[in-house]
């Protein structure tokens, strides 16, 4: 008797923990940020944003990428470390030398850097000419690990799926869409 008793407190006990479970795995992942994907010539790249952490920088991209901002545009920087887009000019072949050199024409405004995202394989950050605050459309993924860059420049993501495209992209390729999940 006292061997049932104590099995019915156990589970009953653990009940409310397993009932609240789903609940709280789906508060995390809405808590985790959108989920944006990048379509390119060469597969697709998921990237779970950081919205909480960087809420302005998050929210322009994602209005950016509703807005159809960055279909046809061509990757227009490739190093060892990193992959770069988001300037409206790659579009244009005959612009190929001033690639780079353009955004949406709305700056953030304001600098969302933190210590708290790294700059690991697989981050995704805002790219700027030298003051954070006049960060716009531009997106780098990195490659490789590229510590210098902490501080610096705003992590607004993670890549979650498609590093392997990543590694393949090359100038010029191109993006055919991005969409928010």
């Amino acid at each position: 008797m006292r061997r049932l008793f104590l099995m019915a407190f156990v589970i009953g006990a653990a009940w409310p923990l397993l009932s609240a479970r789903p609940s709280a795995q789906a508060g995390a992942a809405a808590a985790a940020g959108p989920l944006m994907v990048v379509e390119t010539a060469k597969g697709a790249i998921e990237i779970r944003l950081f919205r909480a952490d960087a809420p302005k920088s998050v929210d322009h991209i994602l209005e950016l990428a509703k807005a159809n901002f960055y279909r046809g545009q061509r990757i227009h920087r490739v190093e060892r470390t990193l992959v770069q887009f988001g300037d409206p000019q790659s579009r244009d072949v005959s612009k190929r030398d001033y690639w780079g050199t353009s955004g949406s024409g709305r700056p953030i405004g304001t600098s969302e850097v933190s210590k708290k995202h790294l700059h690991t394989r697989g981050a995704v950050g805002l790219a700027h000419g030298g003051n954070a605050q006049l960060a716009d459309s531009q997106i780098y993924i990195l490659k490789a690990a590229s510590p210098n860059l902490d501080g610096v420049h705003v992590v607004i993501g993670q890549v979650t799926k498609g590093m392997e495209v990543v590694d393949k992209l090359a100038v010029s390729d191109v993006i055919k869409l991005v969409t928010v999940k």
